[in-house]
C-alpha cells in the first residue's frame, strides 16, 4: 500500500504487543479519539481487525482525517477480536463497538472463522461488520455474504483511494445508517 507521502508500507505480519501509543490497546481506555473533524459529539466505538501494521498505520490515519469522535480499538488475531467482542480476560472492560472492521486474513482464527462467530452470537450479530480485505477472489465475497458480512469491501492500494473508503465508511455507517442503541451491560 501507499502512504499519503508516496512511501511504501511494508507488510509486516503480525502487530506488536499492546502498548503502540497511536491505537486503543484493546480493552484498554482511549487516550485521545482516533479521527479530525467531524459534527458529532458522541464517541464512537470501532473495532478494527487487522494483523497487518502497515494497514493498521493507514486505517488509524485515515480516521483520523475523517472523524475525530472514533475510538479504534484493535485486535491483531481472531482470538484477540473475539476475546475484546466477549470481554474476556484482559479485554474485561472493552467497549461494545458500534462497527467492526474485519480482514479476513488473520492468524491463530481467521476472519471467516471471526465473521461466523459473530454472526452466530445473539449479544453480537448486531453489530455492523464490514469485511475490509485484499482478497478479490469471488468465494472470499459469497462466504463472507454466506457469513452475513453487512458488507465486502477491497483495500484499495493507494492513501488517496484508502483514506475516500474510510470516508465512505464513515457516513454511511457511522453517520447514515440508524443502529440499534447499545444495551447496556
Amino acid at each position: 500500500m501507499t502512504r499519503k507521502n508516496g512511501a511504501s508500507e511494508p507488510n509486516v505480519p503480525t502487530i506488536p504487543p499492546a502498548g503502540n501509543a497511536s491505537l486503543v490497546p484493546s480493552g484498554t481506555p482511549a487516550e485521545e479519539p482516533v479521527n479530525t473533524a467531524t459534527n458529532e459529539s458522541k464517541e464512537t466505538e470501532v473495532l478494527l481487525v487487522e494483523d497487518n501494521l502497515g494497514d493498521v498505520g493507514l486505517a488509524r490515519e485515515a480516521f483520523r482525517d475523517v472523524n475525530s469522535s472514533v475510538r479504534l480499538h484493535l485486535a491483531a488475531d481472531g482470538i484477540e477480536a473475539m476475546a475484546f467482542l466477549r470481554r474476556q480476560g484482559a479485554h474485561r472492560n472493552a467497549p461494545r463497538p458500534d462497527l467492526i472492521v474485519l480482514d479476513l486474513n488473520l492468524p491463530k482464527m481467521n476472519g471467516r472463522e471471526v465473521l461466523a462467530q459473530i454472526k452466530s452470537d445473539a449479544t453480537l450479530k448486531m453489530i455492523p461488520t464490514v469485511v475490509l480485505s485484499s482478497s478479490e477472489t469471488e468465494a472470499d465475497v459469497l462466504m463472507s455474504y454466506q457469513l452475513q458480512a453487512n458488507c465486502y469491501l477491497r483495500k484499495p492500494a493507494q492513501w488517496d483511494a484508502f483514506v475516500a473508503m474510510v470516508r465512505s465508511i464513515n457516513t454511511f455507517w457511522l453517520t447514515n445508517t440508524k443502529l440499534p442503541q447499545k444495551t447496556p451491560s
